[in-house]
């Protein structure tokens, strides 16, 4: 009985362990690879989180607007999809959140101070995710317009990376393959040409 007593103590202590760590990129990927299988084998769905800002609206601000117009309850399903996605954010935050500091390569973290962000406590610096910042032109742009151009821009792809980079690619569909070149190449235009100056003000 003690021997079966301390095996469970030890399985839940690796088991706790190894949900407060971080994960490798290979491993993340693979369950994330996986989530296009089991929805073609469990109904034939195809899953994009971007596509629920379009379900919402429709469901919750019905109009007569031809985009709005269409059978949103096949699709109330991507609404649990997103719930578990809230939900399990939130258990990892209080629950399962890690007390270290996230580490930054001492590279990144030397540019990033002539910008005045140092706060790596959480899972994003404070300087920049924040009410205060918010309140910033800084913030505002980020967060706000970058907001924004997040919602208009994947509604107006017909999809983001979810929709288009997995399963889209996943079906072979060029549009897709398209769509996520160009989500990309404006990825690196941002982080490199565009960002540096939006940090700077």
């Amino acid at each position: 009985m003690i021997l079966i007593t301390t095996f469970v103590d030890n399985y839940q202590s690796i088991k706790m362990e190894l949900l407060s760590q971080p994960w490798p990129w290979w491993a993340a990927g693979i369950i994330i690879g996986l989530i296009v299988p089991a929805l073609l084998i469990l109904g034939n769905k195809h899953f994009g989180l971007s596509a629920n800002l379009r379900h919402a609206c429709a469901a919750c601000f019905p109009a007569n607007v031809k985009f709005f117009k269409y059978e949103w309850k096949k699709e109330v399903w991507n609404f649990f999809f997103v719930g578990g996605i809230i939900v399990g954010a939130i258990i990892a935050s209080t629950l399962l959140a890690n007390p270290e500091p996230v580490k930054v390569v001492p590279e990144l973290a030397a540019e990033l101070q002539t910008y005045g962000i140092t706060d790596y406590s959480g899972m994003v610096p404070k300087q920049l995710i924040s009410w205060e910042s918010l309140f910033s032109l800084r913030g505002f742009i980020m967060l706000v317009l970058g907001g924004f151009l997040v919602g208009f821009g994947s509604r107006y792809a017909g999809g983001c990376t979810s929709g288009h980079s997995i399963m889209g690619l996943s079906d072979l569909q060029w549009p897709s393959l398209v769509a996520t070149i160009f989500f990309m190449v404006g990825g690196f235009i941002m982080a490199n040409l565009i960002l540096p100056h939006i940090l700077m003000l």
